[in-house]
């Protein structure tokens, strides 16, 4: 392709390449800091296209291709090719990987263990994942957490948080402007501006980390805790899963271990602030 780049997001080295060199100076911008490898092959490609010749210039309109594909996706318009370039790399893993089993989760470390932290979209999941970055905690992701199905390891996948709506200004007044990307306004998701994780959380996210606390959150109404069950908490992560049956065997023993050896709850809260402080709860309660 014309301009392409490869970055390294925990163990997936990504290829990008794009029609125009915009999407692709974003990029290069938010993963400044990310390791770089060009000799090594690339485990996803993505792929940033027009579909004709003149999309380049007549009303750009990006298409997303690689490994995999959404054949019945629409194009974003060229001032969306970040979230664009975001949502190729994104998809090229969830339909791709297959060397652990992977959650959608957002996740946080301390002290060598992980809370892990699923639900639907609007959760807050991502939120609650950046907030505790800024707090003491490593940010080992917001979009994706991968379990080692050997060991039962937890490991980071870190890439760009994906702040949406009221939360980019929440999370701007406690960060570095120059740690935020462009603002996005007006995609399919509303507005969306993404946050460079810290150094140490790049810098560390080779290292994995074995999960102490598993949390499905959900945003609105009192702050509450309800305990979660070995099957609830089983079901609802095969439901996250992107490979659980692609897995098979494997990745039926890797859930069943992580849920067998890690508490779970349902939390729900009214604002960031008190979500934090139920998960910093449980932390000092369930993790030894």
């Amino acid at each position: 392709m014309r301009h392409s780049t490869r970055i390294a997001v925990g163990p997936v080295q990504f290829r990008i390449g794009s029609d125009w060199a915009a999407p692709i100076a974003a990029l290069d911008r938010l993963y400044a800091n990310y390791p770089r490898d060009e000799a090594r092959a690339a485990d996803a490609t993505v792929r940033l296209f027009a579909a004709r010749p003149w999309r380049r210039w007549l009303r750009p309109s990006v298409h997303i291709g690689g490994d995999f594909i959404v054949p019945d996706a629409l194009p974003l318009p060229l001032s969306m090719g970040l979230l664009a370039a975001e949502m190729g790399m994104n998809l090229q893993v969830a339909l791709g990987w297959r060397r652990h089993l992977l959650l959608h989760a957002s996740a946080a470390a301390k002290d060598g263990r992980a809370v892990i932290m699923s639900g639907e979209s609007g959760s807050g999941k991502s939120t609650l994942a950046a907030l505790l970055g800024e707090g003491g905690w490593r940010l080992m992701g917001d979009e994706f957490t991968l379990i080692d199905p050997a060991g039962g390891d937890a490991l980071a996948f870190p890439r760009a948080v994906s702040l949406k709506n009221e939360a980019i200004a929440e999370v701007a007044a406690r960060v570095d402007a120059a740690r935020l990307g462009p603002l996005l306004a007006g995609t399919p998701k509303g507005d969306i501006r993404h946050l460079i994780p810290r150094p140490d959380a790049i810098a560390a996210m080779h290292e994995p980390v074995r999960p102490a606390l598993l949390l499905f959150p959900r945003f609105g109404g009192a702050a509450a805790v309800e305990p979660m069950g070995e099957g609830e908490a089983f079901v609802r992560l095969t439901e996250a899963s992107t490979n659980y049956v692609a897995l098979g065997e494997a990745g039926f023993a890797a859930l069943t271990r992580l849920v067998r050896e890690t508490p779970a709850f349902g939390i729900s809260y009214p604002d960031s602030a008190s979500g934090i402080a139920l998960v910093e709860q449980l932390w000092a309660e369930t993790v030894r």
